[in-house]
Protein backbone atom coordinates (compact mmCIF):
# COMPACT_ATOMS: atom_id res chain seq x y z
CA UNK A 1 0.00 0.00 0.00
CA UNK A 2 2.51 2.54 0.91
CA UNK A 3 4.73 1.58 -2.65
CA UNK A 4 1.37 2.64 -4.32
CA UNK A 5 0.97 5.97 -2.46
CA UNK A 6 4.84 6.61 -3.05
CA UNK A 7 3.85 6.36 -7.02
CA UNK A 8 0.61 7.93 -7.42
CA UNK A 9 2.98 11.31 -5.27
CA UNK A 10 5.38 10.73 -8.22
CA UNK A 11 3.11 10.62 -11.01
CA UNK A 12 1.14 13.48 -9.15
CA UNK A 13 4.03 15.47 -8.74
CA UNK A 14 5.34 14.89 -12.74
CA UNK A 15 1.73 16.12 -14.04
CA UNK A 16 1.96 18.99 -11.78
CA UNK A 17 5.27 20.33 -13.15
CA UNK A 18 4.60 19.70 -16.21
CA UNK A 19 1.43 22.01 -15.88
CA UNK A 20 3.93 24.25 -14.33
CA UNK A 21 6.10 24.57 -16.92
CA UNK A 22 3.12 26.30 -18.92
CA UNK A 23 2.87 29.57 -19.31
CA UNK A 24 -0.29 29.95 -21.03
CA UNK A 25 -3.13 30.01 -19.07
CA UNK A 26 -6.26 29.99 -21.41
CA UNK A 27 -6.18 29.41 -25.70
CA UNK A 28 -9.46 30.54 -27.22
CA UNK A 29 -9.74 29.90 -31.11
CA UNK A 30 -12.05 32.97 -31.93
CA UNK A 31 -14.91 32.72 -34.59
CA UNK A 32 -14.41 35.31 -37.56
CA UNK A 33 -18.30 35.31 -37.71
CA UNK A 34 -18.38 37.57 -34.75
CA UNK A 35 -17.17 40.47 -37.32
CA UNK A 36 -19.90 40.54 -39.66
CA UNK A 37 -18.06 43.97 -41.61
CA UNK A 38 -15.11 41.43 -43.34
CA UNK A 39 -18.37 39.47 -45.10
CA UNK A 40 -20.74 40.39 -47.96
CA UNK A 41 -23.27 38.32 -47.17
CA UNK A 42 -25.66 38.29 -44.32
CA UNK A 43 -24.97 34.31 -43.62
CA UNK A 44 -21.20 35.52 -43.58
CA UNK A 45 -19.84 32.82 -46.14
CA UNK A 46 -17.89 35.11 -47.84
CA UNK A 47 -14.95 37.21 -46.97
CA UNK A 48 -15.13 41.02 -48.94
CA UNK A 49 -12.06 41.44 -51.16
CA UNK A 50 -10.13 43.21 -49.20
CA UNK A 51 -10.54 40.86 -46.44
CA UNK A 52 -10.07 38.04 -48.16
CA UNK A 53 -6.66 37.53 -46.36
CA UNK A 54 -8.67 36.21 -43.73
CA UNK A 55 -9.74 33.58 -44.84
CA UNK A 56 -6.36 31.54 -44.48
CA UNK A 57 -5.90 32.45 -40.76
CA UNK A 58 -7.08 31.42 -37.55
CA UNK A 59 -7.75 33.75 -34.55
CA UNK A 60 -6.89 33.67 -30.85
CA UNK A 61 -6.95 35.02 -28.14
CA UNK A 62 -4.07 34.00 -25.83
CA UNK A 63 -4.01 34.49 -21.65
CA UNK A 64 -0.46 33.77 -20.29
CA UNK A 65 1.52 34.18 -17.14
CA UNK A 66 4.10 37.33 -16.57
CA UNK A 67 5.73 37.59 -13.54
CA UNK A 68 2.55 35.98 -12.03
CA UNK A 69 0.22 38.55 -13.46
CA UNK A 70 -2.59 37.20 -15.79
CA UNK A 71 -1.70 39.05 -19.51
CA UNK A 72 -4.04 39.45 -22.55
CA UNK A 73 -2.77 38.83 -26.00
CA UNK A 74 -3.66 37.76 -29.47
CA UNK A 75 -2.72 35.98 -32.01
CA UNK A 76 -3.33 35.07 -35.77
CA UNK A 77 -1.88 31.36 -37.28
CA UNK A 78 -2.09 30.81 -40.84
CA UNK A 79 -3.99 27.76 -41.61
CA UNK A 80 -1.63 25.31 -42.89
CA UNK A 81 0.39 22.68 -41.34
CA UNK A 82 4.31 23.53 -41.58
CA UNK A 83 5.99 25.62 -39.46
CA UNK A 84 6.29 29.43 -39.47
CA UNK A 85 8.37 32.52 -38.45
CA UNK A 86 6.84 34.53 -35.89
CA UNK A 87 6.58 37.96 -35.43
CA UNK A 88 5.98 40.06 -31.95
CA UNK A 89 3.89 43.30 -32.15
CA UNK A 90 4.80 45.36 -29.82
CA UNK A 91 1.82 47.53 -29.80
CA UNK A 92 1.90 51.98 -29.40
CA UNK A 93 0.08 54.32 -26.46
CA UNK A 94 -0.63 53.76 -22.39
CA UNK A 95 -2.89 52.34 -20.43
CA UNK A 96 -5.96 51.72 -22.49
CA UNK A 97 -5.41 54.16 -25.43
CA UNK A 98 -3.71 52.34 -28.46
CA UNK A 99 -4.06 49.15 -26.72
CA UNK A 100 -4.93 45.62 -28.71
CA UNK A 101 -8.59 44.48 -28.93
CA UNK A 102 -9.69 41.70 -31.33
CA UNK A 103 -11.24 43.21 -33.97
CA UNK A 104 -7.73 45.34 -34.56
CA UNK A 105 -5.85 41.89 -34.34
CA UNK A 106 -7.80 40.19 -36.41
CA UNK A 107 -7.90 42.91 -39.06
CA UNK A 108 -4.26 44.03 -38.69
CA UNK A 109 -2.40 40.80 -37.55
CA UNK A 110 -4.30 39.22 -40.34
CA UNK A 111 -2.88 40.66 -42.73
CA UNK A 112 0.75 39.85 -41.98
CA UNK A 113 -0.06 36.00 -40.75
CA UNK A 114 -1.64 35.90 -44.66
CA UNK A 115 1.88 36.36 -46.14
CA UNK A 116 2.95 33.53 -43.66
CA UNK A 117 3.83 34.33 -40.80
CA UNK A 118 2.49 34.09 -36.73
CA UNK A 119 1.88 37.69 -34.82
CA UNK A 120 1.29 37.68 -32.30
CA UNK A 121 1.28 40.82 -29.64
CA UNK A 122 -0.33 41.65 -25.91
CA UNK A 123 -2.29 43.85 -23.67
CA UNK A 124 1.21 44.98 -21.46
CA UNK A 125 0.30 44.72 -17.89
CA UNK A 126 -2.39 47.47 -16.09
CA UNK A 127 -4.26 47.76 -19.86
CA UNK A 128 -6.91 46.35 -21.86
CA UNK A 129 -8.09 42.52 -19.89
CA UNK A 130 -3.73 42.37 -18.02
CA UNK A 131 -3.36 42.41 -14.46
CA UNK A 132 -1.07 44.89 -12.50
CA UNK A 133 0.52 48.28 -12.84
CA UNK A 134 1.83 49.82 -16.20
CA UNK A 135 5.63 51.19 -15.94
CA UNK A 136 5.81 52.83 -19.65
CA UNK A 137 9.12 50.73 -20.08
CA UNK A 138 10.04 49.18 -16.89
CA UNK A 139 8.82 46.04 -15.56
CA UNK A 140 6.13 46.05 -18.38
CA UNK A 141 8.85 44.95 -20.76
CA UNK A 142 8.74 41.54 -19.15
CA UNK A 143 5.29 40.93 -20.25
CA UNK A 144 6.89 40.85 -24.31
CA UNK A 145 9.94 38.98 -23.16
CA UNK A 146 7.73 36.40 -22.00
CA UNK A 147 5.62 36.08 -25.54
CA UNK A 148 8.57 34.26 -26.36
CA UNK A 149 8.10 31.68 -23.88
CA UNK A 150 4.26 31.04 -25.33
CA UNK A 151 5.85 31.18 -28.68
CA UNK A 152 7.66 27.87 -27.76
CA UNK A 153 3.90 26.10 -26.61
CA UNK A 154 2.70 26.96 -30.00
CA UNK A 155 2.72 23.94 -32.04
CA UNK A 156 3.34 25.82 -35.41
CA UNK A 157 5.83 28.33 -34.23
CA UNK A 158 9.45 28.44 -35.90
CA UNK A 159 11.30 29.26 -32.76
CA UNK A 160 14.44 29.67 -34.28
CA UNK A 161 12.97 32.40 -36.63
CA UNK A 162 11.51 35.39 -34.61
CA UNK A 163 11.08 39.37 -35.09
CA UNK A 164 9.75 42.00 -33.35
CA UNK A 165 7.54 44.61 -35.02
CA UNK A 166 6.98 48.01 -32.57
CA UNK A 167 5.17 51.11 -33.39
CA UNK A 168 5.26 54.30 -31.17
CA UNK A 169 5.75 53.21 -27.73
CA UNK A 170 6.07 49.68 -28.91
CA UNK A 171 9.01 50.79 -31.13
CA UNK A 172 10.71 52.07 -27.66
CA UNK A 173 9.51 48.74 -26.03
CA UNK A 174 11.33 46.72 -29.19
CA UNK A 175 14.38 48.53 -28.75
CA UNK A 176 14.31 47.76 -24.85
CA UNK A 177 13.36 44.08 -25.20
CA UNK A 178 16.47 43.82 -28.14
CA UNK A 179 18.95 44.48 -25.55
CA UNK A 180 17.55 41.85 -23.17
CA UNK A 181 17.53 38.77 -25.60
CA UNK A 182 19.16 36.74 -28.01
CA UNK A 183 16.32 35.50 -29.69
CA UNK A 184 15.20 38.05 -32.01
CA UNK A 185 16.90 37.57 -35.84
CA UNK A 186 15.02 41.32 -37.00
CA UNK A 187 13.18 44.31 -36.11
CA UNK A 188 11.27 47.05 -37.15
CA UNK A 189 10.46 50.25 -35.86
CA UNK A 190 7.92 53.30 -36.96
CA UNK A 191 7.36 56.35 -35.44
CA UNK A 192 9.59 55.24 -32.37
CA UNK A 193 11.17 57.75 -29.65
CA UNK A 194 14.59 57.12 -29.02
CA UNK A 195 15.20 59.76 -26.45
CA UNK A 196 12.88 60.26 -23.88
CA UNK A 197 15.21 62.84 -22.47
CA UNK A 198 13.95 65.59 -25.26
CA UNK A 199 10.35 66.54 -23.79
CA UNK A 200 9.05 68.20 -26.60
CA UNK A 201 5.19 67.40 -25.18
CA UNK A 202 5.07 68.38 -21.76
CA UNK A 203 1.55 66.97 -21.43
CA UNK A 204 3.31 63.57 -22.24
CA UNK A 205 5.64 63.93 -18.64
CA UNK A 206 2.75 64.71 -16.76
CA UNK A 207 -0.01 62.69 -17.88
CA UNK A 208 2.22 59.59 -19.01
CA UNK A 209 5.53 59.52 -17.42
CA UNK A 210 4.94 61.10 -14.08
CA UNK A 211 2.09 58.41 -13.46
CA UNK A 212 3.04 55.33 -14.91
CA UNK A 213 7.07 55.26 -14.21
CA UNK A 214 7.77 55.06 -10.40
CA UNK A 215 9.36 57.48 -8.40
CA UNK A 216 9.78 59.11 -11.91
CA UNK A 217 10.42 62.91 -10.88
CA UNK A 218 13.20 61.03 -7.69
CA UNK A 219 14.98 59.48 -10.28
CA UNK A 220 13.70 61.43 -13.34
CA UNK A 221 17.46 61.58 -15.23
CA UNK A 222 18.11 57.53 -14.58
CA UNK A 223 14.34 56.13 -15.70
CA UNK A 224 14.47 58.42 -18.65
CA UNK A 225 17.76 56.81 -19.60
CA UNK A 226 16.65 53.67 -19.12
CA UNK A 227 13.92 54.22 -21.58
CA UNK A 228 15.86 55.93 -24.17
CA UNK A 229 17.73 53.46 -26.92
CA UNK A 230 20.16 56.62 -28.03
CA UNK A 231 22.02 56.61 -24.56
CA UNK A 232 22.35 52.64 -24.69
CA UNK A 233 22.93 52.34 -28.67
CA UNK A 234 26.30 49.92 -28.46
CA UNK A 235 23.84 47.38 -26.64
CA UNK A 236 22.22 46.43 -29.29
CA UNK A 237 23.48 43.28 -31.57
CA UNK A 238 25.24 43.78 -34.70
CA UNK A 239 23.29 40.32 -35.62
CA UNK A 240 20.06 41.94 -35.73
CA UNK A 241 19.14 44.22 -38.88
CA UNK A 242 16.75 46.97 -37.76
CA UNK A 243 14.06 48.90 -40.28
CA UNK A 244 13.31 52.57 -38.68
CA UNK A 245 10.46 54.22 -40.63
CA UNK A 246 8.96 57.51 -39.79
CA UNK A 247 6.94 60.48 -41.30
CA UNK A 248 8.34 63.33 -41.59
CA UNK A 249 5.56 65.61 -40.31
CA UNK A 250 5.30 63.07 -37.22
CA UNK A 251 4.01 65.73 -34.10
CA UNK A 252 3.58 62.94 -31.74
CA UNK A 253 7.12 62.08 -31.99
CA UNK A 254 9.27 63.72 -33.65
CA UNK A 255 11.39 62.25 -36.93
CA UNK A 256 14.56 63.60 -35.15
CA UNK A 257 14.39 60.42 -33.10
CA UNK A 258 14.76 57.78 -35.56
CA UNK A 259 17.76 60.24 -37.47
CA UNK A 260 19.82 60.82 -34.39
CA UNK A 261 19.59 56.84 -33.63
CA UNK A 262 20.02 56.11 -37.05
CA UNK A 263 24.17 57.94 -35.98
CA UNK A 264 24.22 56.22 -33.20
CA UNK A 265 23.73 52.95 -35.17
CA UNK A 266 26.37 54.04 -37.45
CA UNK A 267 28.59 54.90 -34.91
CA UNK A 268 28.66 51.37 -33.75
CA UNK A 269 27.90 49.44 -36.85
CA UNK A 270 24.47 48.04 -36.31
CA UNK A 271 23.04 46.68 -39.10
CA UNK A 272 20.15 49.47 -40.14
CA UNK A 273 18.38 50.71 -42.50
CA UNK A 274 16.23 54.31 -41.96
CA UNK A 275 13.26 55.52 -44.04
CA UNK A 276 11.67 58.66 -44.09
CA UNK A 277 8.74 59.70 -45.93
CA UNK A 278 8.06 62.95 -46.61
CA UNK A 279 5.23 64.57 -45.37
CA UNK A 280 3.41 61.70 -43.11
CA UNK A 281 2.02 61.73 -40.12
CA UNK A 282 2.88 59.60 -37.05
CA UNK A 283 1.34 56.27 -38.67
CA UNK A 284 2.81 57.30 -41.77
CA UNK A 285 -0.97 56.86 -43.09
CA UNK A 286 -0.41 58.56 -46.16
CA UNK A 287 2.15 55.82 -47.65
CA UNK A 288 0.19 52.92 -46.04
CA UNK A 289 0.44 50.51 -48.53
CA UNK A 290 4.32 51.36 -48.98
CA UNK A 291 4.86 51.15 -45.37
CA UNK A 292 3.27 47.82 -45.09
CA UNK A 293 5.26 46.44 -48.14
CA UNK A 294 8.67 47.71 -46.58
CA UNK A 295 7.86 45.82 -43.23
CA UNK A 296 6.85 42.81 -45.11
CA UNK A 297 9.79 43.18 -47.46
CA UNK A 298 12.18 43.28 -44.51
CA UNK A 299 10.64 40.12 -42.27
CA UNK A 300 10.62 38.31 -45.75
CA UNK A 301 14.33 39.39 -46.72
CA UNK A 302 15.90 38.57 -42.93
CA UNK A 303 13.65 36.44 -41.41
CA UNK A 304 11.63 34.07 -43.76
CA UNK A 305 14.59 34.09 -46.55
CA UNK A 306 17.35 34.28 -43.83
CA UNK A 307 19.12 36.76 -46.07
CA UNK A 308 23.24 37.81 -45.45
CA UNK A 309 23.34 40.55 -42.88
CA UNK A 310 24.39 43.59 -44.59
CA UNK A 311 28.59 43.97 -44.28
CA UNK A 312 28.92 47.04 -41.88
CA UNK A 313 32.79 47.12 -41.93
CA UNK A 314 34.09 50.39 -44.36
CA UNK A 315 35.02 48.75 -47.58
CA UNK A 316 35.20 49.92 -51.32
CA UNK A 317 37.80 52.06 -53.22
Amino acid sequence: MKRIFIVFLVITNLYSCKSQESIILEKKKIDWQLYPKVFTDSSKTKFKDRFSYSKNVDLFEISYLSDGLKIESFATIPKGDKKYPVIIYNRGGNRDFGNLNLSWAAIRFSKLASEGYIVIGCNYRGSGKSEGMEEFGGSDINDVLNLVKVIKELPKADTTRIGMYGWSRGGMMTYIALTKMNTIKAAVTGGARSDLRTIDRPNMEKGVYAELIPNYYQNKQKELEKRSAIVWADKFSPKVPILLLHGSSDWRVKSTNSLKLALEFEKHRIPYRLKIYEGADHGISQFKEERDQDVLDWFNKYLKGNAALPNMEFNGR
